[in-house]
């Protein structure tokens, strides 16, 4: 039996409190939380133990959640990594860059297991691409969403874009060549929009759009490869697949004929995989358990969040550049 701590018990933590408890394998030893009526509303929901003392229940645990402000994250992290303790942390990484990477360097040291929480590779619609050969040469994500103060003591770029980052750096193979970004801030005093456009050194581009003052919510990735279209929507739970066959027979029901030019006939052919019911939250954190208990590698690593903050830590730095430019 896996013992398992959360480290926070806000909106996100106790939605990760309950999924702990329905996981299979593992007991939820107890949370750790220093704001007494978030403590007591956890209590009373779940009825799971408070640890006032982190250091006891880093003892008492084999893992532990960490869902407490990105500020925390470091120093959570760090205490149950020198304590020898498998560590699941909510993206963002860490608050720096440097932060990150002497948690990449305990990590190692370590030698444990150590999941970043970036939860839309989980996501039923983005898992339907399975084994598809997706190589795409021009990526555009746009992540829209009706505002909400909880988020915005930073940049729209680690409240959402972070999201995609991780995402296009999970489908593209390549190092990152060239960045550019603007972003506004509208409402807070942190970038409440932003746009970022990432060149890779195999040719792709990725355009991405993030705002959190939107009148609509939206999540969708849209990918353009060599005779394909591949469209992922996170929010509704949709994939769609189009592909451009050298054929002039249709083969299935959603096949289309078209005609090139110069008499030539193709065909549009138009998958919809299947799509899981699956509850994304609780399969990250039930495979990061199993990863631990069968010794297997996790899906998101803590190499994988660094290289996302590097992304977003770029694309900022970027945004003041063009600010600084225009005044803005």
């Amino acid at each position: 039996m896996l013992r398992v701590g959360v480290l926070g018990a806000g909106h996100l933590g106790k939605i990760h409190i309950q999924q702990w408890q329905e996981i299979e394998d593992v007991e939820l030893v107890g949370f750790y939380d220093p704001d007494d009526a978030q403590a007591a509303t956890t209590i009373s929901q779940y009825q799971v133990p408070r640890y006032t003392d982190l250091q006891q229940l880093i003892a008492a645990t084999d893992a532990l959640d960490i869902v407490s402000p990105t500020t925390t994250h470091y120093d959570m992290a760090r205490q149950c990594l020198l304590a020898g303790k498998h560590v699941f942390v909510e993206k963002p990484l860490a608050s720096s860059l440097e932060q990150g990477k002497e948690l990449v360097k305990l990590v190692n040291e370590a030698n444990v297991k150590c999941q970043v929480g970036h939860v839309e590779r989980y996501n039923p619609a983005f898992l339907a691409l399975g084994d598809i050969d997706v190589q795409p040469m021009f990526i555009e994500a746009h992540r829209l969403a009706q505002f909400n103060p909880r988020g915005t003591d930073v940049s729209v770029i680690f409240d959402l874009m972070i999201h995609d980052i991780d995402i296009v750096l999970c489908l593209v193979k390549s190092p990152v060549k060239r960045i550019s970004a603007s972003g506004v801030a509208v409402i807070s005093e942190n970038a409440d929009i932003a746009n970022a456009r990432i060149e890779f050194d195999n040719g792709c581009v990725a355009n991405l759009t993030s705002s959190r003052i939107s009148l609509k919510k939206m999540r969708k990735v849209r990918l353009f490869q060599r005779d394909a279209y591949i469209g992922v929507d996170f929010l509704e739970k949709k994939t769609e697949i189009i592909r451009l066959k050298d054929t002039d027979k249709p083969q299935g029901m959603m096949d289309f004929p078209i005609e090139v030019g110069n008499g030539d006939r193709k065909i549009i052919s138009v998958q919809m995989p299947e799509i899981s019911q699956l509850n994304a939250i609780r399969t990250e954190l039930a495979e990061f358990a199993a990863a631990i208990i069968h010794n297997r590698p996790v899906r998101v690593s803590v190499l994988d969040g660094y290289h996302a903050m590097d992304v977003a830590h770029q694309i900022l730095k970027k945004m003041s550049l063009h600010n600084e430019l225009h005044n803005v």
